[in-house]
Formats: C-alpha cells, sequence, structure tokens
C-alpha cells in the first residue's frame, strides 16, 4: 500500500468519550471517513488528562472495535491527541549561517534549523510536542514562507513551539499500549481541530480557532498564516453540566439533557414562563424548573469561559488583527446563543466551524458535527506526517473477507449513525426522562517512552 493510500486511525481521549475515526486520502485531497467509533471515557479523563488508565483502556477497546467493525479496517496504530492545562507554548528563533551563499538552500538545512530547535532547554519535566516554522529571514529580507530554492548566507526562522508534560504523554502511552494498540504521534488537540476546520483563507487572514470540549476548551491562535499562539484552559462543557447539577439538585443525566434540549446562553423574559418538570428520585416529588433559571447558570460559566479565552487572545497581542475572527468548534459550541455571547465579549465576528470542507466521501454525514473536529484533525495530521516521514509501525489494514483472495477498493460508506431526537419548542412545559508542517509530533523521545518496557512506570 503505497503512502498516499495509507489508512490512517485517529484516538481522541476526550474527558467525557473517547473517538475513534478511520480515514483515507482520496485523489482530490479530500478525505474519506471509513468508520467511527465512540464510548463514554467512564470518568476516566479530568480535564484532558488521562486519570484513570484501567477506564481509559476499557474505552479505548469500545471505541476501537466499534470502528473497525464499521470500516472494516484492522486497527493497529493511532494518531492520539493530547491536551491539559499543562501544555504550553513559545516563540524561538534559529538561525543558520552557510559556508556557501552562492548555493541553494535545501529542505535538509531547514531541517538541521529545526532539529537545532529540538534540543532547545525546557523546564522540568516538560518536553517539546511540535516545533512549528513560521516566517524566513535571509540575509535580512523578511517574510519569505519558502525558502527553499533561495540564496543566502544567513537564514533566521521564527518558531513556534508546544511543550507538554513528559508524565502525562507517558500515561497516554501506557494506556494505549494496554489496548494493544501502538502510538504513531501525539498531537495537541488544539493543532488537530484546527487542521480539521479552518480553511487557508482564515488562517491567512488572522482567527482564533476555539474548541469547546467536555473538559477543556482549546485555543489555537493563527497569524498570516502561522500558529502564533496556542493554550488550553481547564474548563469545558462538563463544568456546565455539574453547575445545573449543583444549583438544581438534580443527576447528571439529567443535568446534561436539560442543558443540551433547553439550555441558552441569552436568558430572555419570554423564558421565564417557560419550566422543565424533572422527575425526583424514588419516593420524591418532581421538580420544575424555569428555562430561564437554566439559561442564567450556563451563562454566567460561559461568560466566564469567554474570558479565559479573551485573556489568551489579549496575551498574544494579536486581537486587532483577527480579521477572520473566533471560530468555534468543539461538542460545547452547539449551545444556543453562543456566537452572539463570544461576539459580545471579545468584540470580534464569530461562527461555528466544522470538519466538513476537508471531507470527501463515506461516513461524512456522521462526523460533520464539530464534536469530532479534533478526532478528524488527528486523521489529517497521521496523514501529513506519513507523506512527510513514512511509519515504521504496523500499518492499519482492510479486513479481509475469509473468501477473498485480492484487496479490495478502499470502503466508502457504511452505516448511518441513529437521528438526533426533535425537541418540541412549543410546547410551554417540557418532560425529562429520568436517568502544519514541522517536525514529527513529539519524535523519538516519545517512542524511547513507549518500547522501554523496563521503566519502572510501566511495569504497573
Amino acid at each position: 500500500m503505497s503512502t498516499n493510500n495509507k489508512i490512517i486511525a485517529g484516538l481522541d481521549i476526550g474527558t467525557t468519550k473517547i473517538c475513534v475515526i478511520v480515514g483515507q486520502l482520496a485523489e482530490n485531497g479530500k478525505i474519506n471517513i471509513l468508520g467511527v467509533g465512540k464510548a463514554s471515557s467512564q470518568g476516566g479523563v479530568s480535564r484532558g488528562m488521562v486519570a484513570n488508565i484501567t477506564k481509559v483502556v476499557n474505552a479505548i477497546n469500545e471505541a476501537v472495535d466499534e470502528a473497525m467493525r464499521v470500516s472494516q479496517v484492522k486497527i493497529n496504530t493511532v494518531y492520539v491527541g493530547i491536551a491539559g492545562h499543562h501544555i504550553k507554548s513559545m516563540q524561538h528563533s534559529g538561525t543558520l549561517t552557510r559556508r556557501n551563499g552562492e548555493d541553494e538552500i535545501t529542505i535538509d538545512e531547514l531541517n538541521t534549523l529545526e532539529n537545532e530547535m529540538g534540543r532547545i532547554s525546557m523546564p522540568s519535566g516538560q518536553e517539546i510536542l511540535h516545533i512549528l516554522p513560521q516566517d524566513y529571514k535571509i540575509d535580512g529580507e523578511e517574510g519569505i514562507r519558502d525558502p527553499v530554492g533561495r540564496i543566502g548566507v544567513r537564514v533566521e526562522c521564527n518558531y513556534h513551539i508546544i511543550s507538554g508534560e513528559i508524565q502525562s504523554a507517558k500515561v497516554i502511552g501506557k494506556a494505549v499500549q494496554s489496548a494493544t494498540l501502538s502510538v504513531a504521534d501525539l498531537v495537541v488537540e488544539p493543532v488537530a481541530s484546527a487542521t480539521a476546520v479552518l480553511s487557508e483563507a482564515e488562517m491567512e487572514a488572522g482567527v482564533a480557532l476555539v474548541d469547546i470540549g467536555g473538559g477543556t476548551t482549546d485555543i489555537c491562535i493563527f497569524e498570516n498564516g502561522y500558529i502564533a499562539h496556542t493554550a488550553i484552559i481547564p474548563i469545558g462543557g462538563d463544568r456546565i453540566t455539574r453547575d445545573l447539577q449543583e444549583a438544581f439538585g438534580i443527576i447528571k443525566e439529567q443535568a446534561e439533557e436539560v442543558k443540551v434540549k433547553y439550555g441558552s446562553c441569552y436568558p430572555t423574559d419570554s423564558m421565564k414562563n417557560e419550566v422543565v418538570v424533572i422527575p425526583g428520585l424514588p419516593n420524591r416529588q418532581s421538580k420544575e424548573i424555569s428555562v430561564y433559571a437554566i439559561s442564567q447558570v450556563i451563562r454566567a460559566r460561559m461568560e466566564d469561559i469567554i474570558q479565559k479565552v479573551d485573556f489568551e487572545i489579549q496575551l498574544s497581542r494579536l486581537g486587532t488583527k483577527l480579521y477572520g475572527g473566533v471560530v468555534l468548534t468543539g461538542g460545547g459550541s452547539s449551545m444556543k446563543e453562543i456566537s452572539q455571547l463570544f461576539s459580545y465579549y471579545t468584540g470580534l465576528e464569530v461562527h461555528l466551524g466544522s470538519p466538513g470542507q476537508h471531507l470527501g466521501r463515506g461516513m461524512i454525514d456522521e462526523v460533520r458535527n464539530p464534536m469530532y473536529a479534533t478526532g478528524i484533525g488527528l486523521v489529517m495530521k497521521g496523514i501529513e506526517s506519513e507523506q512527510n516521514f513514512g511509519s515504521e509501525f504496523k500499518p492499519n489494514e482492510r479486513i479481509k473477507a475469509k473468501s477473498e483472495t485480492v484487496d479490495q477498493e478502499p470502503i466508502e460508506a457504511v452505516v448511518e449513525e441513529e437521528q438526533m431526537q426533535q425537541v418540541n419548542n412549543e410546547k410551554k412545559t417540557t418532560w425529562i426522562k429520568s436517568p502544519y508542517q514541522g517536525l514529527r509530533m513529539f519524535g523519538d523521545f516519545f517512542q524511547t517512552f513507549l518500547s522501554d518496557n523496563e521503566h519502572e512506570d510501566f511495569k504497573n
């Protein structure tokens, strides 16, 4: 199987769900989705980081089994997302002085310069995950995007460097290995989400990608087509769910249903006459909750998230240069009136983003939902990585029927998921039922931990 036809699997280990997406590059450059599998994280992930390996392994196995059944692909190797408040970013510059300035600059020389960035000193316990080149300067000439083929003596480059905790990466590696899978690479989740959702025009204009997940809100800010700032805020949609639980004394399942079906980021006077009736626990009375009160709780927490996002935008010093505004994605972006609230506080144009523009054939309708942005991005980053660097891991392969003697064509379409139930908005009372380019991601360092079976952290 050629590199372009390799089947890639992305593994999104989220706070509320584990998702596996299987995809393949089409001839037109789009991504054909062969299969999707998802499972509850079972409380094994906290704020984007693995907290209980056993629960996460069980969820990974469940999601992988579903993805293999749907796609008819044997999944051996995955590209895995990494998140959490430990993710940091910084800017750093490097310089290469060439012996002969009349020779053309080569890609090998640029790789040498990037490799030098991989050796810069990091705080204790932190390791570099991504080294992303931005703009180049050759003999004082600035703003060069592609130096290959040019001539010059002094080559300089500004890099965006993303780092994370070694221990968090090791725990992810242990969980994935325990599920009998190989980790091809780790990809910082906001980078993956941005790859899936944003267009080149948006990145060129300057845009802030905000991915609101279950346990974290991931931010990736672009300027002139390059990543200029990344951050992960340890608050997401599950915090809103807990707020509703605490405010109204209901169980988690009821709070989640109330949030998704009847919540809004903008309370209005018309909501004051609407109530939701929630059954009580056994031998207890039902509760009537005002839709207006529900939206007040949601807005209070969402304002907290927005203020933290706006702080990161101001920290990047690019607030006045984001001509593409803010693009919201992730499961939390489906909240009603969320775009208006973001626009009100940030003063920027805001719209919702989904990975649809990069999809070709297959299960494209199933994964257009913003909640799949990270998973789609992991597949895209995996394709990019294997095209640039190849892979030493066992490839994912189509499962052959017993009578099959030759390879079949790639699967283009599979089963559909169940349709979401429609909400009856006309009723005043509602009853709730009871319960880019750059170095290979993380590179040789992470693979050392994966292959070192003697390391004490992997003995248990």
